[in-house]
């Protein structure tokens, strides 16, 4: 079996490797495809290294030819980042100019990498499509997940979303339960980077009311987020929903600081001097620092389910299809999913209250403008978007940071190119 990792120079990779070594023995052959040659020429070696330590019968091959890497793969796996490091930075940068919260994945930075984004990846998807094996997954890593999948999905493609918050929660209720991990089934429940988990079943009993009577500072401290607001909402929100609860506080906390992005890019470079060790055959440590804890085991777990139709709950990002009724149908939401070599169908849920619908509703909105934008372009469709979004919302702020991420996009597509 074939697997190919498009964007396979980044620094997450050995993360990816080492979970298809220890994990996922079916794969003959990994490819990791970047133009990036320079890094690609030291994650792959260091792959190889990786494999060969755990004695992985699979071959690793790397490439910057994208073709000759989709071809006859069964398994396409995208984590993209357009731009580099330097584009995230400025993602996290324009928006505080105008009192917004400045992130990679929300907000007006999350539009300006949408759009960056999408029609990189549908170029992608369409080379897989005539190149790789019949019946393909492509498999999205690339972030914002729930736009870039939504885009796929109504581009026809055999695509599903997936991100790491879910399987995090899931290892740490498992923590505190004293139970194993896959003990652990989560109603996990929104948009992508917009989640809260309603319950974790341990043998069909919801043991999520016990850890949060008995550990909620814990819960809300590992979400950043106030103690009696996991009390109001009797579940437990994802980290990223702190940019929507907590956005002033945010804002005031990015001024004067290095953003994320300078903190990773100074990661990355201490990585990839480690990587170049050929010496070095285990991921080190300060990997755990980039970001993407557990991404391994969300995508060897979701893979093997859809290669063997083992039915496994996996969290995935999939079309609505009613599941949400205050959705539409063609919504993309991330849920916990039920999946086979069909692919991912969400598991029932109860019924959400406003506080949840009416964000998830009005974020979802946003979402289906930004694939408009990012597909047919204009500043009138960018700043509809930024216009329907509930952490921009005014004409003022969504006019002036238009002009702000079109400067900023232009400036980063014309270094790339």
């Amino acid at each position: 079996m074939k697997i190919t990792v498009v964007g396979g120079g980044s620094t997450y990779t050995p993360e990816l490797v080492d979970g298809f070594a220890r994990l996922f023995p079916d794969v003959t052959e990994l490819a990791l495809v970047d133009p990036a040659h320079d890094r690609l020429a030291v994650v792959g070696p260091f792959s190889q290294r990786i494999f060969r330590r755990y004695g992985h019968p699979g071959q690793i091959t790397y490439t910057d030819d994208l073709d000759a890497g989709l071809a006859d793969a069964e398994i396409v796996i995208i984590q993209l980042r357009i731009g580099g490091q330097q584009a995230r930075i400025s993602d996290e940068t324009f928006p505080p100019e105008c009192g917004c919260v400045g992130q990679e994945t929300t907000g007006a930075g999350g539009l300006a990498k949408a759009l960056r984004t999408v029609p990189v990846v549908l170029d992608v998807a369409e080379r897989a499509r005539r190149l790789a094996a019949p019946g393909a997954w492509i498999i999205d890593f690339t972030n914002p997940v729930g736009i870039v999948t939504r885009a796929l999905l109504d581009a026809g493609h055999r695509a599903v979303g997936l991100c790491n918050v879910a399987i995090g929660f899931q290892r740490r209720f498992a923590a505190m339960l004293g139970v194993d991990p896959a003990e652990v089934i989560l109603d996990h429940v929104g948009l992508n980077h917009l989640t809260w988990e309603r319950a974790a079943y341990v043998s069909d009993v919801d043991r999520l009311p016990e850890l949060m009577a008995g550990q909620l500072e814990k819960l809300a401290g590992e979400v950043a987020l106030p103690v009696e607001l996991l009390s109001t909402l009797g579940s437990v929100p994802s980290y990223y929903l702190r940019y929507f609860y907590c956005h002033d506080e945010v804002v005031r906390e990015e001024r004067g600081v290095p953003t994320r992005g300078q903190k990773v890019a100074d990661i990355e470079a201490q990585l990839l001097r480690m990587y170049a060790d050929p010496t070095l055959d285990t991921k080190p440590e300060l990997l755990g620092q980039r970001g993407g804890a557990f991404y391994s085991e969300a995508a060897v777990g979701l893979i093997a389910s859809l290669r063997s139709n083992d039915g496994a709950v996996h969290s995935a990002n999939v079309r609505n299809r009613g599941h949400l009724p205050f959705l539409s149908d063609d919504a993309v939401i991330e849920v916990s999913c039920r999946v086979g070599d069909d692919g991912a169908v969400p598991v029932p849920t109860g019924p959400l209250g406003p506080a949840l619908s009416g964000l998830i509703a009005h974020v979802s909105g946003y979402e289906e403008l930004a694939v408009a934008a990012a597909i047919h372009g204009g500043r009138s469709r960018v700043y509809q978007a930024m216009l329907a979004h509930p952490l921009i919302g005014q004409h003022e702020l969504a006019d002036a940071l238009t002009d702000k991420l079109l400067a900023a996009n232009a400036a980063h597509l014309a270094w790339a190119r």
